[in-house]
């Protein structure tokens, strides 16, 4: 079992977290606030990433979804959660769900996708291969991070570029790999009967608001107006009351918050 760092804030139903490709548990900070004052959130490093241990490479999604659900049930000795992943957190995420469903009360899909990556993507994919492999890891973030945003200007820009920079180069080519040959999981949102929130960047360019509406079997997808791949940093008030919201509606109201 790969060991697992995370941060843990707040009390009530369990919310876990999983950050996106190049990033950790960090990239959360700023939601979790507002989520820990109702409910425990757990944000947790990947395997590889952050302060967590790397598993074996080569390695698949589905290698690391075992790891995470080992650490949810021995860990964190959890038997009910609501799950939530950013980009390539949420193909960790369907991972799970597919492996074990019935842990999971609800799951979410912040700017992520069930859809398996298009040929031209995974040409894309070997071509971070072969450029990292080159030039190393912070000539590739630095190109790689601003375009997620949609306002490239922003402070968080930079900070974010300089995070992802202490990405181990290992991890970074392990996980490309594991993101180009990783399946389509669209069975799993056609089987899984519980909630699923869709929370999606009008202005991303990485998973595109229509892909996401194609792929939803639910009613609607909460758009992020002003965001494009990173909502949880650019609109932080909103993407936080979309998840507070979906916890809520999922397993009812959390602990109530102070005043203030």
């Amino acid at each position: 079992m790969a060991a697992i760092h995370y941060a843990e804030k707040g009390q009530g139903f369990p919310i876990i977290l999983i950050h996106g490709f190049c990033e950790n548990h960090f990239i959360w900070e700023e939601v979790t606030p507002h989520l820990s004052r109702e409910f425990r959130v757990i944000a947790i490093d990947l395997p590889g990433f952050g302060k967590s241990k790397p598993i074996k490479a080569p390695h698949s999604i589905d290698d690391v979804a075992h790891a995470i659900l080992d650490f949810i049930s021995n860990d964190l000795k959890l038997d009910s959660c609501i799950v939530l992943g950013h980009s390539l957190g949420g193909y960790v995420v369907l991972a799970m769900a597919d492996l074990q469903e019935n842990l999971f009360a609800g799951i979410g899909l912040i700017h992520s996708t069930a859809n398996a990556d298009l040929p031209e993507r995974k040409v894309a994919r070997n071509k971070v291969i072969e450029f990292v492999s080159t030039h190393g890891v912070i000539p590739f973030v630095q190109s790689f991070i601003p375009p997620l945003f949609f306002n490239q200007t922003s402070p968080t820009v930079d900070r974010t570029v300089e995070r992802a920079a202490s990405t181990p180069r290992a991890t970074l080519l392990s996980y490309t790999e594991a993101m180009r040959d990783r399946p389509d999981r669209n069975h799993v949102l056609k089987r899984f009967t519980r909630p699923v929130l869709f929370l999606a960047g009008k202005h991303d360019t990485i998973i595109p608001l229509e892909t996401v509406q194609i792929q939803s079997l639910r009613p609607h997808v909460l758009v992020l107006e002003k965001s494009a791949h990173m909502g949880m940093l650019e609109q932080v008030n909103e993407t936080s009351e979309a998840i507070l919201s979906f916890v809520r509606l999922t397993k009812g109201p959390g602990i109530r918050p102070e005043r203030d």
